[in-house]
């Protein structure tokens, strides 16, 4: 593997300008293709071989009118007016309504009575000629200028429902751009010139961009959720610029121990240049896996990471080393005397804080290893009371019309009204049959969750009927589910219930039952991979076990400040929320890849020590001296472009950049500055153990300095030929 990403980076380096152009082309090739595309997101929230999906079939095959997408106008006016003093205003909003593309049918409040008991909340309803998840977005921006002339006459005017939940835009903040400059600034503390700090910044920033112009034409091939480019955004600025930055750091100190332009280049991609390679091929590993789930919109976020990652590791590989070969002084120098560059004199590992805290923790493994997983640990026990619940038009901003429209109707009719459910019974099937359906009817009203069951809708041919009906309780509310269920087992076996909210608690049922064999799968992966890098048991098992114990951790902080209100005014939070149920999964695909991240920045440079000396414990404190400082850097960069996500209105995207920077904290300070070093001095040269019958067997792929790179003028370590054999 290094030969290779050697040989990509002297390609590059040697025609640079033909690097750039490529990169340059590609750029005016995507995004003027995605420009002109347009987005085309649909968030899939069908669960294969689910009773909704089962019966919103039925309903597209024999009744196409209850199928359709609904959203609803709400109109409501100030405390102590009514409503009906506006009537002429709303039902010309209602009019104008009716006559937008794709809507089939829009209902006057005043004519079929959808007015709130004190009279000054109303709603139209409004069905769609297509299902919810293909209406087209901009018909929703046209309904929102149809509702004008109520809004003229002193009314709110609000549009929700699923159709317009569905589809509605994920707002924004603005922070992620200071947060780039935060990571901007840190890049020219560490390296001490703004060319070298604006390298990182500049690839990432490409890779993003082509990642996004991908996921816009992925959109018009497959189904691609809609939250899919501001994940794929947060985690493509974050790995995009940490391989830049692992690779320039190594460049420069290659420079710095001596070595000419072209051979630091070289051997940096011959070495970190592998590690990216590596370190990014994990990324995308854990989040294809999503796929394993079975959902659709879980695997369009997978893949779209996917892409914006594999762009991450492409640039790094390619455009970083055209870059550096034509800024060549000015990426290295630290200051300019005389007309000449000077270089920063190389630092010794045993004069390093690095060096002298792994030996500390080397000496007393038991008591840091104890400490450190205990810290963990504790962190991780609010994971246990985990509350999860598919996020609805209630967990949005405020700032969104879909949110300010269910609290409306929320106050207006009660919290079920958010919730609607379709009783489906199939009268071809055997069960209840046409003259059942008030029996079947009064067997729903009686359940307690129950708060209204509608009249029948029959299909034209009279073998499909539909029972609209609410609950009590809010669509994401344990209760609505517990109610669910109850339903279920009580109808007869050709009945079935749908609706956007049994589509979603099926959703959340499927993630509880596939998350176990999907974290099992990443594990199992992620240690394979691991042990042919490596060539080892123990590392790659020490590995599973401390990135579980961090991304426990994360959870815990998450369930903290969501579920329970810790500090939630910090995060600017207004209510306690449920964990998103597509959270945990998300998670752990993206924090496991990312913690194997720096697992193999630290381990490749343990590994390239111990092969040079034999000596575990010192290996141990001359990889963490090299990469300390690098990987610190890293890290906190990562953690300054996750956080600056907790800034966005909603609180789905804070979950998810808080999540993250949690994960990267704990990752790059308590499991890589302690649980490493203590595993590792615990472990000593059984740390490096592998079968011998397994490691004849198994395929050699190698990080390691490449055998065409002597060692360094100035390293004192002793060669490979004089080293005490490894195993």
């Amino acid at each position: 593997m290094n030969r290779l990403t050697r040989r990509i980076g002297d390609a590059s380096a040697r025609r640079p300008w033909a690097a750039i152009a490529a990169w340059i082309a590609a750029l005016a090739l995507v995004l003027p293709l995605a420009g002109l595309a347009g987005s085309a997101f649909v968030d899939d929230l069908v669960a294969p071989g689910s009773q909704s999906e089962e019966a919103m079939e039925l309903l597209e095959e024999r009744f196409p009118e209850a199928s359709g997408g609904s959203a609803m106008a709400v109109f409501a006016v100030p405390q102590g007016e009514r409503i009906d003093r506006h009537r002429t205003a709303v039902e010309a909003a209602v009019a104008r309504i009716a006559d937008v593309d794709q809507v089939a049918t829009a209902t006057d409040p005043f004519a079929t009575g959808s007015v709130s008991p004190d009279g000054r909340i109303a709603y139209a309803q409004i069905a769609f000629d297509v299902p919810a998840m293909e209406v087209d977005p901009e018909h929703i921006e046209a309904l929102d200028g149809a509702v004008e002339p109520a809004r003229g006459d002193g009314v709110v005017a609000e549009l929700g429902g699923d159709a317009v939940f569905i589809n509605g835009e994920t707002p924004t903040s603005g922070a992620e751009a200071a947060g780039l400059l935060t990571a901007l600034v840190i890049l020219v503390v560490v390296f001490g010139t703004v060319v070298a700090a604006l390298v990182p910044v500049a690839l990432a920033l490409v890779a993003v961009a082509l990642g996004l112009g991908g996921i816009t034409l992925l959109s018009h091939a497959m189904n691609v959720s809609s939250a899919a480019p501001t994940i794929g955004a947060m985690i493509g600025l974050g790995v995009g610029i940490d391989y830049a930055l692992f690779l320039v750091a190594r460049c420069r100190e290659n420079r710095a121990a001596g070595q000419d332009d072209r051979t630091a280049l070289s051997n940096a991609m011959g070495s970190s240049g592998a590690a990216v390679l590596f370190a990014g091929g994990t990324v995308v590993v854990a989040m294809s896996a999503l796929a394993l789930t079975g959902l659709g919109f879980l695997t369009s976020i997978g893949l779209s990471t996917s892409l914006v990652v594999l762009f991450a590791v492409a640039t790094a590989l390619t455009l970083l080393p055209a870059l550096l070969a034509l800024l060549g002084e000015r990426v290295h120098r630290s200051r300019r005397r005389r007309g000449v560059w000077s270089r920063p004199r190389p630092k010794r590992p045993e004069d390093t804080a690095w060096w002298r805290f792994a030996h500390r923790v080397s000496g007393r493994p038991w008591p840091y290893l104890l400490a450190a997983s205990a810290a963990l640990i504790a962190l991780a026990l609010p994971s246990l009371r985990m509350e999860t619940g598919f996020p609805d038009a209630g967990d949005d901003a405020t700032t969104t019309t879909h949110r300010r429209a269910y609290d409306l109707l929320a106050e207006g009719f009660g919290p079920g009204f958010n919730a609607p459910l379709l009783i489906v019974a199939d009268l071809r099937a055997p069960g209840v049959d046409s003259d059942g359906i008030p029996a079947l009817s009064r067997l729903v009203a009686e359940d307690p969750g129950i708060a209204s069951v509608g009249a029948p809708q029959v299909s034209t041919a009279g073998d499909t009927v539909v029972l609209p009906t609410l609950p009590t309780t809010a669509p994401a509310d344990a209760a609505t589910s517990d109610t669910l269920a109850r339903i279920r087992d009580s109808v007869p076996d050709n009945v079935a219930v749908s609706g956007l909210t049994a589509m979603t608690d099926d959703l959340t049922r499927q993630l509880s039952d596939t998350l176990p064999v999907f974290i099992a799968a990443i594990i199992v992966v992620s240690f394979l991979l691991l042990m042919l890098v490596f060539r080892s048991v123990a590392v790659p098992l020490k590995a599973a076990v401390v990135n579980l114990l961090s991304i426990g951790g994360a959870y815990g902080v998450v369930v903290a400040v969501f579920q329970w209100g810790w500090l939630g005014g910090l995060f600017n939070l207004d209510e306690t929320l449920p964990i998103a149920s597509p959270m945990p999964t998300i998670f752990f695909a993206v924090l496991f890849g990312l913690s194997m991240d720096y697992e193999v920045f630290l381990l490749s440079r343990v590994r390239e020590e111990y092969d040079a000396t034999g000596d575990p414990a010192e290996s141990v404190a001359r990889g963490m001296a090299v990469t300390g400082r690098v990987i610190t850097s890293a890290a906190l960069i990562m953690t300054v472009v996750f956080l600056s996500f907790v800034a966005n209105p909603s609180p789905l995207v804070k979950m998810m950049g808080l999540g993250l920077a949690t994960a990267v904290v704990l990752d790059a300070t308590i499991v890589r500055m302690v649980l490493v070093p203590a595993t590792m001095a615990l472990l000593g040269r059984r740390a490096w153990w592998l079968p011998t019958a397994l490691d004849r067997r198994l395929p050699r792929m190698t990080l390691d300095v490449p055998s065409e790179q002597a060692p360094l003028a100035s390293d004192p370590r002793p060669t490979a030929a004089k080293r005490p054999a490894a195993r």
